[in-house]
């Protein structure tokens, strides 16, 4: 699981993260909505490590994130990350983008790795693109191909930072598809998202911030159908 411990996190004199608490169990898939700037984003890169903390702590599977002993190169291994932006190597293929990292990092052989590639880019509809370059794709294939490089990883845990807002409108549904595709599969998922219907339909919880404040956290009949905390009704009185 991961196990989110009292969390502050400051940029300068500006608080982000104000004592953030959140479990999110093995299975599990959390919505994470709130307003920009609310600290959504920030989060999850300080789960991943990509972000130090101020204090509190951020454990994996009881792997403390921030702590000096641990191997954070290691760790971030169960703990795929996928961005807004694509981040794709224009000058390598599709299939030769996914296989990158499990080469590279994980050390294994080009067939091993492409094999792994080809089953993970097949698992989000991209397996007719293995030859193809990243800048003749859609927006919604390049970031299917961003998902497919996470997974070739074979991680425990998928953190999504907003995956579908660069995207044209026409696009957000593949990409969504893909992640309900996960979710139905048993990943384990944080998804920082603007998709309401999505965090209705998906999510196990929905959790909301509010200026660095985790306001409520509750399953979606409940969050939606009743929201409790002030801010939460404000913010879902402007998305509908």
């Amino acid at each position: 699981m991961i196990e989110i411990k009292n969390v502050h996190k400051s940029f300068g004199p500006l608080e982000v993260l104000k004592g953030v608490d959140l479990t999110v169990e093995k299975g599990e898939v959390v919505s994470v909505i709130g307003g920009s700037g609310s600290g959504k984003s920030t989060l999850l890169t300080c789960i991943n490590g990509l972000e130090p903390i101020n204090s509190g702590k951020i454990l994996v599977d009881g792997t403390e994130v921030h702590a000096k002993s641990t191997d954070l190169n290691k760790l971030r291994r169960k703990i795929g990350i996928v961005f807004q932006q694509f981040n794709a190597f224009p000058h390598l293929t599709v299939l030769e983008n996914v296989t990158l990292a499990p080469r590279k990092v994980l050390g294994m052989a080009k067939g091993e790795a492409e094999a792994i590639a080809v089953k993970q880019l097949n698992h989000v509809g991209l397996g007719d693109k293995l030859k193809v370059y990243p800048g003749r794709l859609s927006g919604g294939q390049q970031q299917r191909m961003a998902i497919a490089r996470a997974l070739a990883m074979n991680p425990a845990y998928m953190l999504f930072d907003e995956v579908t807002s660069a995207l044209d409108p026409q696009l957000v549904g593949e990409v969504l598809d893909t992640l309900k595709l996960l979710a139905d599969e048993g990943m384990t998922m944080i998804c920082v998202t603007h998709e309401m219907g999505f965090a209705r339909d998906v999510s196990n919880r929905v959790a909301f911030f509010h200026k660095g404040i985790l306001a409520e956290v509750a399953a979606p009949k409940e969050f939606f159908g009743a929201p409790q905390h002030p801010e939460t009704q404000k913010f879902l009185a402007s998305v509908r």
